[in-house]
Formats: C-alpha cells, sequence, structure tokens
C-alpha cells in the first residue's frame, strides 16, 4: 500500500454526511434528473409508446419531476444562501458571484413551479380536451379537415407545450451554470 493511500475508517464514511456532501448529492439528483426527463426519457417513450399511452405517461411523470425539482431547487438555494453570508447584503447584484448562483436556483425553482402549478395542468387539460375530441370527431388531431374547435386546441396545446419546454429548457441551462460554477469555484463562501 502506498504511503498516501487513505485508509477508511467507519467515522470517516459517517463524516461524508455534511451539508457539503449533502449539497453535491442534491445537485446531481437534480442535474441528472432534468436532463434524464428533458432529453432522453421522454425521447425513448414518443418512440416507443402510442401517442395516448405517451400523453398518459407525461401527465403522470410530469407533476413528479416538478415536484421532485421544486424540493431540492429549494433546498439548494436554501443551504448556498446559509452557507454563502454575501447573497443576503448583496441580493439585488447578481455581479456578485455568490448571488449569482442564487439566482440560478431561484430560476430552477420558479420556473419548475410555474410549471407544476399553472402550466403543466393546462397542458394535460387540453391533452385530455383534444383526445376526448378526436374520439367524437373520429380523427387524429393531426389529420386533414379537423373542425376548428380541434384546430383551436392544437394551438393552444403547441403554445402551452411550448412555454412548458421553455420554461424546462431554463431551468437545465440554470442548473448547466450553477453545475459549472461549483465545479471550478467549489462550494466554498469565502
Amino acid at each position: 500500500m502506498s504511503p498516501r493511500a487513505q485508509l477508511l475508517a467507519f467515522s470517516d464514511i459517517v463524516g461524508l454526511v455534511n451539508p457539503n456532501g449533502l449539497y453535491l448529492v442534491g445537485y446531481a439528483w437534480l442535474f441528472g434528473m432534468s436532463l434524464w426527463i428533458s432529453f432522453f426519457g421522454g425521447v425513448i417513450a414518443f418512440k416507443a409508446l402510442p401517442r395516448h399511452q405517451f400523453g398518459a405517461l407525461q401527465h403522470k411523470t410530469f407533476p413528479i419531476y416538478f415536484v421532485l425539482s421544486i424540493v431540492l431547487s429549494g433546498g439548494l438555494l436554501s443551504l448556498w444562501t446559509f452557507t454563502h453570508p454575501d447573497v443576503v447584503p448583496h441580493i439585488a447584484n447578481p455581479r456578485v458571484a455568490d448571488v449569482a448562483q442564487a439566482y440560478a436556483l431561484a430560476t430552477v425553482f420558479f420556473a419548475q413551479a410555474f410549471n407544476y402549478f399553472f402550466i403543466g395542468p393546462m397542458t394535460s387539460k387540453t391533452m385530455f380536451q383534444r383526445q376526448k375530441l378526436e374520439k367524437e370527431e373520429g380523427k387524429v388531431y393531426s389529420d386533414p379537415g379537423v373542425s376548428a374547435e380541434m384546430k383551436s386546441l392544437n394551438r393552444r396545446f403547441g403554445m402551452l407545450h411550448g412555454i412548458s419546454s421553455l420554461a424546462n429548457l431554463g431551468a437545465v441551462i440554470a442548473l448547466g451554470f450553477h453545475g459549472l460554477w461549483i465545479g471550478n469555484a467549489g462550494l466554498r463562501s469565502y
């Protein structure tokens, strides 16, 4: 064994559970989940499932994703603010690095809260209205000659889905920025 090798004792393992360790695990969970949901899981499900089953899966998956994002980003923001004393006195100055990181975490929190409480439910409601109208009309929403009501639902769904996607993308970008920051500067306060 080399002289630099560190032997682990039980106390070393217990000592890993500290604010910095918990912060990094929470960040990794949030960023990994966000990347998976946004760029991989949905694409795989879209390709593998019939459209109505895909919609039902998204309807069940996204509220859980948004709640976890809200809880994790809120916890990270609280811990960041508590461990970085420059945040509160300089909160109006995003050029202060610690404040910029708090803004990034707040962006995630508010984007996903907006999705969970407003846009998500409206999108799901519109999706189910469109599916019901498809059955009534005997046409798929994208068929030529659908009713004016279907066209209206299509526009509404597209708009809501686009807003939700942009809010989610903003959250992912903010998380990427924060990850690059902590990867280079660490979690230190001063």
